[in-house]
């Protein structure tokens, strides 16, 4: 299993509400946002999915996601 670690600006609980139904779209990972990190860093856990896929769903949920 592959672990990825984006920057992003999902700040608070309802960002986190905001990008939920995206990210649960994606199959087969495990994910969180540590919102008490200065860089609010997300941490995806997947066999199948690249970055960029994680990238683009967070995107497309309306916020920023830069690859640590």
């Amino acid at each position: 299993m592959k672990t990825y670690k984006f920057k992003t600006n999902i700040n608070c609980g309802s960002c986190i509400k905001a990008v939920t139904p995206h990210m649960n779209k994606l199959e087969g990972i495990s994910w969180e946002v540590d919102t008490d990190n200065p860089d609010k860093i997300l941490e995806v856990k997947s066999e199948t999915l690249e970055a960029s896929d994680i990238k683009n769903t967070v995107e497309k949920a309306g916020f920023k996601a830069e690859q640590l």
